[in-house]
């Protein structure tokens, strides 16, 4: 070591109560013991090919260049025309569609453009891990709301429901934003429209913005259909969307996304984007817009991922696991506090690690979206998997 080197000047963190997600830590830990991972939420299997072949061919055109700040006119016309078909809710694309640099740059910026310090910013807990940093980081106060937890007779966790009463009473003048999720992550709910009906009955009187993470838009099943806040005209004047290309397209890697919302709120939006990341890769977005064409890769997506749960779904309905509801995202929660093991007198966190050392796959403790950990015993896996790897984590989960 280097005796004579320079000391680095301490200063004060932005975020002194963030370490390492959990989504890191149980991916390493799911590494170092070569386990099958179900924790975090990517596909390991392949995107089309076809989508590949657009994009390389957007680089030998040599479309590598900085685009738009914006991003490039064929992807916002996509957007809004995909908008206006599924939702019948019209974006213009000049003024009010920005794509991103995934969808948690779009969640960050809308943020960062929208609340100021004092201002409050109510998330419904368990809730997506970027959450509440991004209201930190704008000076923002989370009021923090959890997610009523329904049991059955046996105590095991039934489903979650939307905690209308305590969420009206958290609605006040301070109130700037209101993030919702739909379909959740992590416990896979989906909102129903009697539900935005209800929100905006909340909120018609208050100066309260919505932020709507639907980055699950297309994972919604058993004949369920997913209501975006495009579909409701009062929703739709206050709100942020915010989508991923990633997420439908199986290309979590290119962190590409988009956020609509009304020109006003754009204006603001766009002020932050150029400055925090300025604008998206150019020759993805040229590929995504041609792939973008065809409808037929996003609406045929409910039935992919449907089959892919219903397989693990009746592997793991062999085993003491309680199964939770999905019927959305590509993720299935369970309660193991049934099984006839002493591990499952485990907290979330610990139950995980010990699944992941000792039976070889890996899941994400429910606790982890909260801020401080509400242990119910509930984990969750991700069914974004090839079916070799459900097959085979199941015949490990069934040893249980």
């Amino acid at each position: 070591m280097n005796q004579n080197r320079p000391s680095t000047p301490s200063f004060p963190s932005r975020l002194p109560k963030v370490g390492t997600t959990v989504f890191t830590v149980m991916s390493a830990l799911a590494t170092k013991h070569q386990a099958i991972n179900l924790g975090q939420g990517f596909p390991d299997f392949p995107c089309d090919r076809t989508l590949i072949d657009y994009v390389n061919q957007a680089m030998l055109a040599d479309l590598n260049q900085y685009p738009p700040m914006i991003g490039i006119p064929d992807l916002r016309n996509g957007v809004a025309k995909k908008i206006a078909k599924l939702y019948a809710h019209h974006y213009d694309p000049e003024s009010e569609i920005t794509i991103t640099a995934g969808g948690t740059q779009g969640i960050l910026t809308a943020i960062l453009s929208c609340v100021s310090p004092g201002d409050e910013v109510i998330i419904l807990e368990p809730a997506y891990d970027s959450y509440r940093p991004s209201i930190e980081l704008a000076g923002g106060n989370t009021i923090a709301i959890s997610l009523e937890v329904l049991r059955d007779e046996q105590g095991l966790v039934n489903s979650y429901q939307i905690p209308w009463e305590a969420l009206a009473k958290a609605i006040n003048t301070k109130t700037r934003l209101i993030i919702i999720n739909t379909p959740h992550n992590p416990t896979g709910m989906v909102w129903q429209k009697t539900d935005l009906d209800r929100l905006a009955d909340l909120i018609k009187n208050s100066n309260a913005l919505i932020l709507s993470d639907e980055v699950y838009e297309h994972m919604v099943y058993d004949e369920h259909i997913h209501h975006s806040v495009a579909t409701h005209p009062l929703l739709a004047s206050r709100s942020f969307l915010i989508s991923s290309f990633g997420k439908t397209y199986h290309v979590t890697g290119w962190k590409v996304g988009y956020v609509a919302a009304p020109a006003s709120m754009m204006k603001e939006f766009r002020k932050v984007h150029q400055f925090n990341v300025f604008t998206v890769n150019t020759p993805m977005q040229y590929g995504l817009a041609k792939y973008l064409e065809s409808a037929q890769h996003y609406l045929n997506l409910p039935a992919f991922y449907q089959t892919k749960r219903d397989l693990f779904r009746a592997g793991l309905e062999q085993t003491k696991f309680k199964l939770l509801p999905s019927p959305g995202t590509y993720f299935q929660c369970a309660d193991y506090s049934g099984l006839s093991i002493p591990e499952a007198k485990l907290s979330e966190a610990e139950f995980c690690a010990w699944l992941t050392t000792k039976k070889g796959v890996a899941a994400i403790p429910v606790s982890a979206f909260y801020e401080t950990a509400v242990d119910s015993s509930v984990i969750r896996f991700c069914f974004a998997k090839q079916v070799n790897t459900l097959n085979n984590a199941v015949e490990r989960l069934q040893n249980l």
